[in-house]
């Protein structure tokens, strides 16, 4: 198949999630409708505490980074219909699930709903505090807040 017109692709920039100068990923791009967003975790802010934060504490942050990286892209948490979920401990599912339902009630509240996710455990992150990385997937033209 041919495509005539390539959809432009964006990068999204967002204050709460710095594109690193030696990254050689990025953080999020938009495509047409399209948002896709790199795994994030809590790091830095898990090295810039005096204890370690818990499971439910780093997916908080996680998905403050997330809405940061959707609103960055014209969307809102309603958009986000998709979310894989690793985590080092599958103890910690529990936790995670705590926060996402708490981040994400008010898409869910009057009928809307959850975004589909994958949760899976891994031995390790990239940096042994993390206990939590998620990756996610947003559309524009998807409002999960108005299904039903």
């Amino acid at each position: 198949m041919q495509i005539d017109h390539p959809v432009r692709a964006e990068r999204i920039r967002a204050q709460a999630v710095p594109d690193l100068g030696t990254a050689t990923w990025t953080n999020g791009i938009r495509f047409g409708n399209e948002i896709l967003m790199s795994g994030m975790t809590a790091h830095p802010v898990t090295r810039d505490v005096a204890k370690p934060l818990s499971a439910y504490e780093q997916t908080l942050v996680v998905l403050g980074k997330i809405r940061a990286l959707v609103e960055a892209g014209g969307g809102t948490l309603a958009n986000v219909y998709k979310l894989v979920v690793y985590v080092t401990d599958i103890a910690d599912k529990d936790e995670v699930g705590r926060a996402r339902r708490d981040y994400f009630a008010d898409v869910a509240a009057g009928g809307g709903m959850y975004p589909c996710s994958t949760l899976v455990q891994v031995s390790g992150l990239v940096f042994p505090e993390l206990r939590v990385e998620i990756e996610a997937f947003a559309r524009l033209d998807i409002d999960l807040s108005a299904a039903g």
